[in-house]
């Protein structure tokens, strides 16, 4: 009884603390984009119910589909943010967002206290403590981190609810159900998962114990189905109060959210195994193998234990339970791979998996200490345990604020998956980025210039008006106009980070993580790059070639500086020397895209069909979508091999069934061999603009 209390304190006093140590934490988390992005509509949500629904500003996200998330976590902080009218604005969130992390942690706690005991909710608070990912995410995610707050907390009021057979229905327990599907749904629609699970499960343990026992009140059962039922109408309901865009049509509008969050429409390119792919072509194991790799060895451990020690937790009257659970986590992760769902950054979109993970990971740790008896034997086991606990740990002591791009020692921690993985791709490094190049700007007696970020930092310049920003994509950077440049590690070739390309050699600042660049801030030297680019745009490329003489003096390792610069002299009929420096950018980037596509037409209007084929396939083997490649390629083919051209335009038409050129290449293959065939894709292509 002594030993029961006194994990009991253990495990409060603990809970506290992991509390404080979160909050403060969070004080120092980096804006991330998904930060700016859900808080910028939390506004207009937020101006929909203050206008009585007038404002229907919420309704209308062509670009980032904002509509679709009921986002709720992130609606109420904004209006607590108005209401007691809060300034900071990015600290109070990063606060609530670790309050909703710490909220994941405590739920799952009590879910091992109510299995095992105290000493199980002590272990889940250990595991969580040195798991970087989550940790990190609960630092500034208000949209990944309380979905998963919802879920664990879901699952665990459910089984409560379902699990005991005789126990009386509590009131409590049944508000506390509601509000967790509830709170689940208003965040995502994919919560809706939780009312399936509700049904499937009551259904799973009825048949268990039908089986098991060999007997039914269909009465009682009935009825509690049909309470089930109540519950799962009441949680939808209040699950869309704060939703603008499922409270113009509750069913409809929320099934169409569903459909978009499992068939999300944008893709992404970015680097898995060393290679640059678009989120829509990730190999079936790309979230397993994303998870294996960021979670910690220890909770990777505890899990296997788990399956070795599967025939006891059978025995110790809990195999239902814990089956139910395996099946909350290997559902989802088998529904997407079957789905061939559209993923990106990492598992962050999975992140609602992990609390039901470390349950299980500390029931397996649990059952391998139990299993050991031999004092030296534990000795050695609890050595190994704390062992494992240090990877994870010293990386976040060593690289706070970014504990969320850990990297475990299966692939050799965060050096190994350096240019073979995505690393800041939540660019939170340019928040400190930012802050530095203030400070940087004050020290030289400046308050003002203009620069450039690789996702929006306005929010980080809000105090300092006179620091203009604006976004590019860094491949584009010499085409704009800025005196500083903030960039993240996000969309750089593997090429270029495994070569050392990036960061470039004079950058002012450099944000390491485990001695790996994540951010840098630029200082322009020169804007000849500048200049050259709008000659060239306007026609003078004369003068453009002058301007981009003088930038390579100051910048040799901008491949676009190379692009345009060959752009110009070929407009000046120096073709030689305009293929000579397309070569040379090549060198600083084999991969870039505007070259490649330049090099191939510049051979193909030469009739060198064979190397403009070479060009063309070269840049659909990187980017299976530059659909100008396919047309430009398929024309080489219409003479020669009419059936391969086709082939190639139906190739780029199922990735894209709207790309006009496209349509209206593959109609001239047809206008003289079948015209009427023609005529059909000539329609088609009118039909787009």
């Amino acid at each position: 009884m002594m030993k029961k209390t006194g994990l009991k304190y253990i495990f409060f006093i603990a809970s506290a603390f992991l509390l404080v140590i979160m909050i403060t934490l969070s004080r120092d988390a980096g804006i991330s984009c998904d930060d700016t992005l859900h808080y910028d509509h939390s506004i207009v949500v937020y101006n929909y119910f203050a206008s009585h629904g007038e404002d229907r500003s919420a309704l209308e996200t062509p670009v980032t589909h904002l509509r679709y998330y009921g986002q709720s976590y992130d609606n109420i902080v904004t209006f607590i943010i108005k209401w007691l009218d809060i300034e900071d604005v990015y600290r109070f969130r990063h606060l609530m967002s670790s309050l909703a992390g710490w909220l994941a942690i405590f739920v799952t706690a009590l879910f091992g206290i109510w299995l095992w005991g105290y000493g199980t909710g002590i272990l889940i608070l250990i595991l969580f403590a040195v798991s970087p990912t989550f940790i990190g995410h609960s630092l500034n995610n208000l949209k990944d981190i309380p979905f998963a707050l919802s879920y664990v907390a879901g699952i665990f009021f459910i089984l409560r609810l379902l699990i005991p057979e005789n126990k009386k229905i509590s009131p409590a327990e049944i508000t506390l159900l509601i509000i967790s599907i509830a709170f689940s749904i208003s965040i995502r629609a994919g919560g809706i998962l939780l009312i399936c699970y509700l049904i499937f499960f009551f259904f799973i343990i009825w048949l268990y114990r039908y089986l098991s026992e060999g007997k039914y009140d269909i009465r009682l059962d009935t009825l509690k189905l049909v309470i089930l039922i109540l519950i799962s109408a009441s949680a939808f309901i209040l699950g869309i109060i704060l939703w603008p865009y499922a409270l113009q049509s509750p069913v409809k509008n929320v099934l169409a959210s569903y459909h978009v969050m499992a068939h999300f429409p944008d893709t992404f390119r970015q680097i898995f195994e060393g290679k640059n792919e678009w989120s829509d072509f990730m190999p079936w194991y790309y979230l397993p193998k994303s998870m294996g790799i960021t979670i910690p060895l220890v909770v990777l451990a505890g899990t296997g234990c788990f399956f070795l020690f599967l025939k006891k937790i059978r025995e110790s009257g809990k195999g239902l339970i814990f089956l139910l659970i395996l099946f909350t986590v290997l559902f989802p992760v088998f529904f997407v791979i079957i789905q061939k769902s559209n993923l990106y950054s990492s598992w962050r979109q999975f992140l609602f998996l992990y609390p039901p993970v470390v349950l299980i990971a500390a029931t397996g740790i649990r059952f391998l200490f139990s299993a050991i008896t031999g004092r030296y034997l534990r000795i050695l086991l609890i050595t190994f345990f704390f062992l494992l606990l240090v990877h994870p740990s010293e990386f976040m002591i060593r690289n706070h604020p970014y504990h969320y791009i850990y990297y475990n020692q299966l692939v050799g921690g965060l050096k190994g998956a350096y240019g073979n993985y995505e690393t800041d791709y939540y660019y939170v490094s340019q928040t400190e980025a930012s802050e530095w190049l203030i400070d940087h700007l004050r020290d030289k007696g400046t308050d003002s210039a203009k620069t450039g970020a690789t996702f929006p930092v306005k929010c980080s310049f809000r105090n300092n008006p006179g620091i203009t920003t604006f976004y590019f994509r860094h491949e584009e950077r010499s085409q704009y106009d800025w005196d500083y440049a903030i960039i993240a590690n996000r969309y750089i070739h593997p090429f270029q980070l495994k070569n050392k390309i990036w960061p470039p050699e004079d950058a002012i600042h450099t944000i390491y993580a485990d001695d790996v660049p994540i951010g840098i801030v630029l200082e322009r030297k020169n804007k000849d790059d500048y200049y050259g680019y709008k000659a060239l745009e306007k026609g003078n490329s004369a003068d453009a070639i002058t301007h981009f003489k003088t930038a390579l003096k100051f910048n040799f390792k901008d491949e676009m500086i190379f692009y345009n610069f060959a752009r110009a002299l070929y407009n000046e009929g120096f073709y030689e020397k305009a293929d000579s420096v397309l070569k040379k950018g090549l060198e600083i980037n084999p991969y870039c895209e505007p070259i490649l596509m330049y090099l191939g037409n510049i051979a193909k209007t030469a009739n060198d069909k064979e190397t403009a084929a070479g060009y063309y396939e070269r840049l659909i083997d990187y980017n299976r979508k530059y659909f100008q490649a396919y047309v430009e390629l398929s024309e080489l083919f219409m003479e020669s091999d009419l059936k391969k051209a086709r082939m190639l335009l139906r190739d780029c038409l199922k990735l894209n069934p709207w790309y006009k050129p496209a349509i209206i290449a593959l109609a001239d293959t047809y206008r003289n061999s079948a015209p009427e065939i023609a005529d059909k894709y000539y329609r088609l292509a009118d039909t787009i603009k």
